[in-house]
This record gives structure tokens, C-alpha cells and sequence, in this order.
């Protein structure tokens, strides 16, 4: 089916996924045609179906010649695709992936008239902190804290991003912890709702996090196009949490009560090593995956407040980011037998 010709046109790598999903979306309902690049072979029910305003393309940022093709009369690029994992099986695939990709997809632009190309980094990229002091876009980024390969592959991918500013109109955003509908493999934020939900949640480990709801974050990519400086970093970030306050949260939505025992990250650290162990001779990720409980630790908390000043980005209380996402993960296909309606829902 052929697009339409009379809006603008714009790539969007990783729409299969829970981010990329909502970018797809919203720059539909912006006015934008949208040409989704997906690997073959991939999970499409995240996508919008095919029409006037959506063509589904078939490319892989291993393949430079499939990226030409997919790159041909765009005007904008959103760069969202990432492998975001805790843990894998292969050492160096993350890195290949979100480093690798990201440099074939930018030589692929090189020679193009784009008149913005936003690249969706990860608050992952810019460390985190001992303290529950918020990290900002100024900071310099503590190295010793890109604890695992997913934090590293961010980190190098967007050091790269930055060597290429000169030559391309990138803007880069640093999303926080998304939470929301759509959260399809889940991701690992997605993960702990998932658990929650199911009842595998026991007992918490000292620890913080930022979130946002999804939407906000493709709204922040969408506004990043419109008004981002090139060359410069918004952090998409919404309220700092801990742990046991998220956990506070979804007691009010599902109506489980929260867990009140603190569990020391000491206790947790042998039985990660034997999670990884039984991983690396299975295949499977680790109940309890290493760099996640590394990571426990930290305070995992930023400050979103160039993004709301600069880009104009509203912001949608955490709460119905929690709602939406639990609302979502209710169904057989999650839950199993378990599933259930949502207190006061009508479901």
C-alpha cells in the first residue's frame, strides 16, 4: 500500500517494542507517516497495522544496504531500537548490538537531507549514585557505575552519537524506567510489576529508581524533534522512587499487600551467582540475574527537569503509568489462571 505524499515521513527503528511502539503511535496521531524498519522474523503485535499513513519495511542494523532502503525520503529518524537485557547467554551480543547498530545506522545518514534525527539513549547511560542526589545531563558520568553489559553497550553507544553531532542533527534522549501498556517481552521494570502481580514479590532490597509513564516518553522523543538542540542530552525522567514506594503503589492498584521484610543485598548476592550459574549450562535468564542485585545498591534516581523546561514536556503522575501497565499485564496470557480483574475495575 502506498503512503500518502502530502505528510512528513518518519523512520522508526525498534517499533516492534514497548518505547518504540508509543513513538510509532504518537507521531501517527501527530501527523507524521510513519515507516516502521523490523527485522524479520519479529514479534509485530506492538505495531500499528498497515495503511495510507504505515509501511512496515524489513531491515536490520547489520545490513547497511536493508538501512538505505529504509532511510529513503524520510525526514525524520527515530533511533529506538536497543537490546534491553539484564543478562545474555553470549557475551559482547549487547554490545554488538546497540554499539554496532547504532554507528551502521548513522553512516547510513551520512549523505542524507534529515532534518532531525532523535536517538533514544538511557538514563543506564549516565550512571547512577550513591545518594539519592538526582543525576542531570551536566553530571559527568561515573564510569565504575555502568555496572553490566546493557549500561556499558548505552554508555559507548552514545559517546558514539556524539562523535557524529557535528555531522547530523541528532538529538539524544535518556528515558528513565518506562512503565505502561504494551510492555510486550516485559522489560525488566516490566518484570518487577509482572512479579508483583504474581506474587513472587516477598520481601524488597534497598534501592531507587526513576519512572514515567511511556507516553510521556514518546512524547519527549516527538518534542526533542521539534525543539531539542542537536548535540544535546534530555533525560526523560518523572518521579524517583524506591523500591519499597513502588511496591506501595501497587498495593493500592492490586490490592496485594506490599512486602515489609528488607532483605540485605549480601544475602541475595550467592544466590545470583547460582541463578547465573545454572543460566549459563540452561540458556535461560537467571531468576535472579547478577547485575541487577550490583546494581541494588545504587540510587537509580534523575532529574527530568531540562526536558519539561527546554521541551515543554507534560508529565503524567506515576500512578497511571502503574495502573496502565497493571492493567495490561491482567490477562491469561500473563498471568495464567491467575488473572483478575483490578479492584473497582469493571473488567
Amino acid at each position: 500500500m502506498e503512503m500518502s505524499l502530502s505528510k512528513p515521513t518518519a523512520l522508526v527503528t525498534g517499533a516492534t517494542g514497548f518505547v518504540g511502539s508509543w513513538v510509532a503511535s504518537e507521531l501517527l496521531s501527530e501527523g507524521y507517516r510513519v515507516r516502521c524498519l523490523i527485522r524479520p522474523g519479529s514479534d509485530r503485535r506492538n505495531l500499528p497495522p498497515v495503511s495510507p499513513d504505515v509501511e512496515w519495511v524489513q531491515g536490520d542494523l547489520r545490513e547497511p544496504v536493508s538501512l538505505k532502503k529504509g532511510l529513503a525520503g524520510v525526514s525524520h529518524l527515530f533511533h529506538v531500537a536497543a537490546d534491553y537485557r539484564l543478562w545474555s547467554r553470549v557475551p559482547g551480543e549487547m554490545i554488538r548490538t546497540n554499539v554496532e547498530g547504532t554507528r551502521a545506522l548513522l553512516e547510513a545518514c551520512l549523505g542524507l537531507t534529515l532534518e532531525k534525527i532523535v536517538y533514544c539513549s538511557s538514563v543506564a547511560a549516565l550512571g547512577a549514585g550513591e545518594d539519592s542526589v538526582p543525576i542531570t545531563e551536566e553530571m559527568t558520568v561515573d564510569t565504575k557505575t555502568l555496572i553490566g553489559e546493557y549500561k556499558l553497550s548505552k554508555y559507548l553507544s552514545e559517546q558514539l552519537v556524539l562523535e557524529y553531532s557535528d555531522r547530523l542533527p541528532i538529538v539524544i534522549v535518556n528515558p528513565s524506567a518506562p512503565i505502561g501498556a504494551r510492555d510486550i517481552k516485559p522489560t525488566p521494570t516490566g518484570r518487577i510489576v509482572l512479579d508483583y502481580m504474581r506474587g513472587m514479590m516477598k520481601a524488597y532490597v534497598h534501592t531507587g529508581l526513576n519512572v514515567i509513564h511511556v507516553r510521556d516518553v514518546a512524547r519527549g522523543h516527538i518534542l526533542a524533534a521539534r525543539k531539542g538542540r542537536p548535540g544535546e542530552k534530555y533525560i526523560l525522567a518523572n518521579r524517583n522512587l524506591l523500591l519499597r514506594d513502588v511496591f506501595g503503589i501497587l498495593e493500592k492498584i492490586t490490592g496485594i499487600p506490599a512486602p515489609n521484610v528488607r532483605i540485605p543485598r549480601s544475602v541475595l548476592l550467592p544466590l545470583a551467582y547460582l541463578s547465573e550459574g545454572v543460566s549459563r549450562v540452561t540458556g535461560r535468564e537467571p531468576l535472579v540475574p547478577l547485575d541487577g542485585i550490583r546494581m541494588a545498591h545504587k540510587m537509580m534516581f534523575y532529574s527530568g527537569e531540562k526536558a519539561v523546561r527546554e521541551l515543554g514536556l507534560v508529565l503524567t503522575p506515576v500512578e497511571e503509568a502503574f495502573r496502565d501497565a497493571v492493567e495490561y499485564f491482567s490477562t491469561p496470557e500473563y498471568l495464567g489462571r491467575a488473572a483478575r480483574p483490578l479492584p473497582g475495575s469493571e473488567r
